[in-house]
């Protein structure tokens, strides 16, 4: 459809793909999503975004990116049954890392049926130069149902000025305050008379805490840049969440399949060493899911047996008790449904309480492996330094995918059968 067209939304229940090909010097695209009332959004919470991917109601989650063929999308999901009345439009954007947009072929919008994969509405948008975020379309209510129009106002000033510009609160660094000018000190006053003290005043309530302003940093880690210290991202207390997402080749929107239809279950595990010499496995495999505040320190949420659920899984590392970690190695075997990764387009992402995200994609895999060394985090001194691993292991006839990341590593582990 042509910049400024319309299109009624015959559905609540959508997909809206940002895409774009890809290949060396491409700069990389991120989608996000701003509800606005009155122009404007209520609250630093209805920015939908790579750091805050999903809203309070619900009704706008970031599902994150594929790749397949060199072709990328970053997909938000969309409920418009859930978005709140005082809510008047759903702003769609674009963000470009690492360039402007004139160097980004191929960039669209999609919007999709959720349920049917029909396309509802797409907007291939022309002329982009020196834009570092755009507002590709929007979705906005018109007598009493939606309807999607395509924009494409282009921001020479990336991610910070399209939030800004809409009334987000972004976290910038702080510059120091001048230094206040010299007086000469007055003259002393003349004594006087105090009267008698007054009455305290009861005290006054505690202020509320400032709402926190939102980042818009982030890291993303690639083979000509595998690694990240999280004590320079400021990330080494608080909880740190590893999360897998993935996405089947031939799956229906919303489901994640292999295509064939068949479910393939991934399952999130870490290999982990700890400075007292105790060395061990979380994982869903033998309900060795650990625990966060003991030892391992280390906790895996569930077993998602088919990638459908909005949460995939999660791994958390509680990096309070970094001192007492040598070595975490986090991996995703395939535990049924598929032979190996081979086809498969999943992103990982390292969420620290404090601190920018570490995210890479996993769509590489050219072995029949059912093994993958995720990422390898390591101490040193009271730095923890995250390692891009994506590493995809071919076991041996008769030997388990965890005892091929034990060889491959050298863990020294035995182990024995298990199932879950």
């Amino acid at each position: 459809m042509p910049k400024g067209a319309n299109a009624p939304v015959p559905t609540t229940a959508l997909r809206v793909a940002l895409g774009w090909r890809t290949a060396p010097g491409v700069p990389d695209a991120d989608a996000s999503a701003l509800l606005l009332a009155a122009g404007k959004v209520r609250s630093d919470g209805d920015f939908v975004f790579y750091n805050q991917p999903a809203h309070p109601s619900g009704a706008v989650r970031h599902e994150g990116k594929r790749t397949s063929g060199g072709h990328v999308t970053d997909t938000l999901c969309v409920d418009l049954a859930r978005v709140e009345g005082a809510v008047e439009r759903i702003v769609l954007a674009a963000s470009a890392d690492g360039g402007a947009f004139g160097q980004v072929p191929g960039l669209c919008i999609e919007v999709t049926d959720a349920a049917s994969g029909q396309v509802v509405a797409r907007f291939d948008s022309p002329g982009a130069t020196v834009e570092t975020a755009f507002v590709l379309g929007e979705l906005y209510r018109r007598a009493g149902g939606w309807r999607f129009r395509a924009v494409g106002q282009g921001y020479s000033s990336g991610l910070h000025g399209l939030a800004t510009d809409f009334g987000i609160t972004v976290d910038e660094p702080q510059h120091a305050a001048p230094p206040a000018a010299t007086t000469p000190p007055a003259a002393p006053a003349p004594p006087v008379t105090a009267p008698a003290p007054a009455a305290a005043p009861p005290p006054a309530a505690p202020p509320a805490p400032a709402a926190q302003p939102v980042r818009l940093s982030k890291v993303t880690l690639t083979k000509a840049a595998p690694s990240v210290s999280l004590a320079k991202q400021g990330g080494t207390s608080g909880a740190l969440r590893v999360h897998l997402d993935w996405q089947m080749r031939g799956q229906s929107p919303g489901r994640r399949r292999w295509g064939g239809g068949a479910n393939v279950d991934l399952d999130l595990g870490a290999l982990y060493e700890l400075t007292d010499g105790r060395k061990g496995v979380v994982q869903a495999l033998g309900n060795a899911f650990g625990s966060l505040h003991r030892p391992p320190y280390i906790h895996l949420d569930g077993d998602d047996r088919t990638g459908a659920t909005a949460s995939g899984e999660n791994l958390t590392v509680n990096l309070d008790h970094r001192q007492d970690f040598r070595r975490i190695l986090v991996f995703v075997t395939v535990y049924e449904g598929a032979r190996s990764f081979a086809g498969l387009n999943a992103t990982v992402t390292l969420h620290p309480q404090h601190g920018a995200p570490v995210e890479f994609l996993l769509d590489e895999c050219t072995v029949p492996s059912p093994v993958c060394a995720l990422a390898l985090i390591t101490r040193t001194g009271g730095d923890l330094l995250v390692q891009r691993e994506a590493r995809y292991l071919v076991p041996d006839r008769g030997v388990s995918p965890q005892r091929t990341l034990d060889r491959a590593y050298g863990w020294g582990m035995d182990w024995t059968p298990g199932r879950k």
